[in-house]
């Protein structure tokens, strides 16, 4: 009995990698086999997923956060040339900043000057998580400071995004949690309107262009880049469907299931591919929005630490080997 565990991380409490070892571990004190297949959906730890797969070395290099303060963030690349950013590391809302962390003014430079770099340093294929952005500015911050840093030199750009917003829409459905209030939302939009005019291409009509605050688009729009599901190319690259073709049963899990899970999350993504697998969602909490959505899972189990998680995946296996199907109690 094999046990393929591909949880997201909990965002600021586990790394995907924890919460995959917790889990496993319940798994294989039960007898099981498990393997251990961190995921991300181009957000928080996609860098952390991609590492091994895609041959990555840790690159350091100086940056500015969203308000222009120096930083010093952390991307791959790899020797055949492919790089990963992503923008949670310089233009991040979780990015350190000592000053005011005013949602109008914040910009994807930082961002920007990462991508430059990694296209000094060789890169032919730059990969940017578009999630966790504290930026509204329509890519106009990262445009200047590629161009600055002397363009892509040839390099081909993918954006994984997680959400289908469009440009003009970005600051209305993400400015509120980036700190806008109404005020600033109705700001941002008409400079987001005035921006997309001023593209060389225009992204407002174009699916997922709004994601990371217009990022997307800009990039589309100015350097032709591709937009992809981040969580759809992440399974592809980590070998996904492979390993769950041998698998009988799959673990999920993120910190909070809801629902915002089926709009391009990870765990929309494996259930999509899971086939006839019986997927369990290991989670930190669950939200009053889930609804019949709970329905797709053979079971959903709260685990809010390492000690619950390893009961978790223990329950799980023990139920798969009695034949049940439902987590042993006790």
């Amino acid at each position: 009995m094999t046990v393929l565990i591909a949880p997201d991380s909990f965002k600021g409490t586990y790394t995907a990698g924890e919460v995959a070892d917790a889990v496993a571990g319940g798994v294989e004190s039960s007898g099981g086999t498990a393997i251990r297949l961190p995921v991300a959906d181009g957000g928080e730890g996609t860098l952390d997923v991609l590492t091994v797969p895609l041959g990555l070395r840790p690159v350091t290099t100086r940056s500015r956060n969203p308000w222009g303060s120096p930083c010093r963030p952390t991307y791959g690349l790899s020797d055949d040339g492919t790089a990963v950013i992503e923008i949670a590391a310089a233009s991040g809302i979780t990015t350190p900043h000592d000053g005011p962390r005013d949602p109008v003014t914040a910009t994807t430079y930082g961002t920007g000057m990462l991508v430059a770099d990694a296209a000094r340093r060789g890169a032919r294929h730059i990969v940017v998580a578009a999630g966790g952005s504290a930026t509204t500015d329509g890519c106009t911050g990262a445009i200047a400071a590629i161009e600055a840093g002397g363009g892509l030199r040839g390099a081909s750009v993918t954006v994984l995004t997680d959400v289908t917003t469009r440009y003009v829409d970005a600051a209305r459905v993400f400015g509120p949690q980036k700190g806008a209030d109404a005020g600033a939302v109705q700001l941002l939009t008409r400079q987001l309107e005035a921006k997309a005019r001023a593209l060389p291409r225009d992204p407002s009509s174009v699916d997922a262009t709004g994601a990371a605050g217009g990022f997307s688009g800009g990039m589309w729009a100015r350097y032709g880049a591709e937009l992809r599901s981040g969580a759809d190319y992440i399974l592809d690259v980590i070998g996904f469907d492979t390993l769950a073709a041998g698998a009988s049963a799959i673990v999920v899990g993120e910190g909070r299931l809801d629902g915002q899970t089926k709009a391009g999350k990870i765990i929309s993504a494996v259930l999509a591919r899971a086939d006839s697998t019986p997927v369990y969602a290991v989670v930190g909490s669950v939200g009053d929005d889930l609804g019949d959505y709970r329905s797709r899972f053979a079971d959903v189990i709260v685990a809010t630490d390492a000690v619950a998680m390893h009961e978790a995946g223990r329950a799980i296996a023990a139920g798969l080997m009695t034949g049940s199907g439902r987590p042993a109690s006790g």
